[in-house]
């Protein structure tokens, strides 16, 4: 089952997923050992084993306020990002969400799987009421820092000690877009 989807060519294209087939399990897994692989991963620096990612990727399914949107080519899961909503608690907060997680397995980048699935998130958060989004990524993912600030994300903030890589700090940044005006 999945909500409206956004195409970027007649076989690239993304969509709010809320079920993995199978066959969806294992692209989606796959396309993120290949991104974590290659130094876009989300968080892992080293892929753990299948069963591990798989479990991730089921859980993350089931985890209220948190949504799942791939790209596909072909049919094929290329990548994936997620919304998470502001937990109720954060009553002042609950205008915005944040994208996290975005991943494109190198096999698919540069056909426009990144933009695809931030589009998607857009659309999808619009539509939900939400009117900010917010995101962070390391220095090091220059590819998706080029795709926000293309997309009109605007870095706001600096954490010089974000991340540790190899046994040296790396800078995290963080962005925000204002996607419609606030509904009161």
């Amino acid at each position: 089952m999945s909500g409206p989807s956004v195409t970027m060519s007649p076989n690239v294209f993304a969509e709010h997923v809320t079920e993995l087939s199978a066959g969806d399990l294992s692209d989606i897994v796959d396309a993120c050992i290949q991104a974590i692989v290659e130094g876009g991963g989300f968080g892992w620096l080293t892929p753990p084993g299948r069963p591990e990612m798989e479990k991730y990727w089921r859980g993350v399914l089931i985890m209220p306020g948190r949504h799942l949107f791939v790209s596909r080519v072909d049919g094929v899961i290329s990548g994936a990002a997620q919304l998470l909503e502001t937990p109720s608690n954060l009553e002042a907060q609950r205008h915005s969400a944040q994208i996290t997680g975005h991943f494109v397995a190198p096999w698919a980048r540069g056909r426009g799987n990144g933009k695809a699935i931030v589009r998607a998130i857009e659309y999808f958060a619009r539509h939900q009421g939400y009117s900010v989004l917010k995101l962070d990524l390391r220095e090091t993912q220059t590819a998706a820092i080029a795709l926000y600030h293309g997309m009109g994300y605007v870095r706001w903030g600096i954490n010089p000690y974000y991340a540790m890589i190899d046994g040296k700090m790396v800078e995290g940044y963080y962005y925000t877009k204002k996607i419609q005006e606030c509904e009161q």
